[in-house]
């Protein structure tokens, strides 16, 4: 069972770090609407997402595995979609400007040139269709991640401490400090804005994020497994 959850949570991690690079990101730039993507940090919103993600797979606690793995995705992809609506709402009907980015030349869904929407002195502004999609996608991988990994917990450590409550409370922080970790690597390996899978900064920085994401996946669930040994049997 311990080989089990290891292996959950090795998969889990390095999904999470995964999903953060297909968020687009902005940062403090995309607040002032003169860098495209979501305005804030890699760490914030990816546990926002993590917390989303949990919460909702809590509500499925004792339910079949794929209604909770599901759950978790819809969960955080809900909060993304709502996040990016919501600011791409603000750019648009308060800022005043259209939703372009210059880190690629045309959008493959819309076929919108991006180039002549873009403000003179700026990098682009909202959050454009293709950012928006490869966002979703993030937050779906996040999502089943953080997820996986809460119900591998949870499952492993239900099986001795039988307090429902207990194990839930556990099992939710041990698996939304897995969302604090790895936003932080992702962040430090996207290195600024990143605009998604269309970003020509995603195909340089997605093997180095891999790698990293997945030896630090490694590294957490090796201390987990003796975490929950020492919770379960000492």
């Amino acid at each position: 069972m311990l080989l089990e959850l290891l292996l959950s949570l090795i998969i889990g991690s390095t999904l999470i770090g995964i999903g953060v690079h297909f968020i687009p990101v902005g940062g403090a730039p995309a607040a002032l609407s003169t860098s495209a993507g979501i305005p804030t940090g890699a760490p914030m919103i990816t546990i926002g997402m993590g917390v989303t993600g949990i919460l909702s797979a809590l509500t499925f606690i004792n339910q079949p595995t794929y209604m909770m793995l599901l759950s978790g995705v819809i969960g955080s992809m809900l909060m993304i979609a709502v996040t990016m609506f919501f600011s791409n709402i603000i750019h648009v009907y308060g800022v005043g400007v259209p939703l372009a980015s210059s880190t690629f030349e045309k959008d493959p869904l819309t076929g919108f040139e991006q180039e002549e929407y873009v403000s003179p002195g700026t990098t682009g502004h909202g959050i454009p269709t293709i950012s928006f999609v490869s966002g979703l996608i993030g937050a779906g991988l996040g999502g089943f991640g953080g997820t996986l990994a809460f119900n591998s917990l949870y499952s492993e450590l239900i099986l001795s401490m039988r307090d429902i409550a207990h194990v839930s409370t556990i099992a939710t922080i041990l698996s939304l400090v897995l969302f604090f970790i790895l936003a932080v690597v992702a962040s430090y390996n996207i290195g600024g804005t990143i605009q998604g899978f269309n970003d020509e900064k995603f195909k340089q920085k997605f093997l180095s994020g891999f790698l990293s994401c997945f030896l630090i996946s490694i590294v957490l669930s090796l201390v987990y497994i003796l975490i929950v040994w020492g919770l379960s049997y000492v």
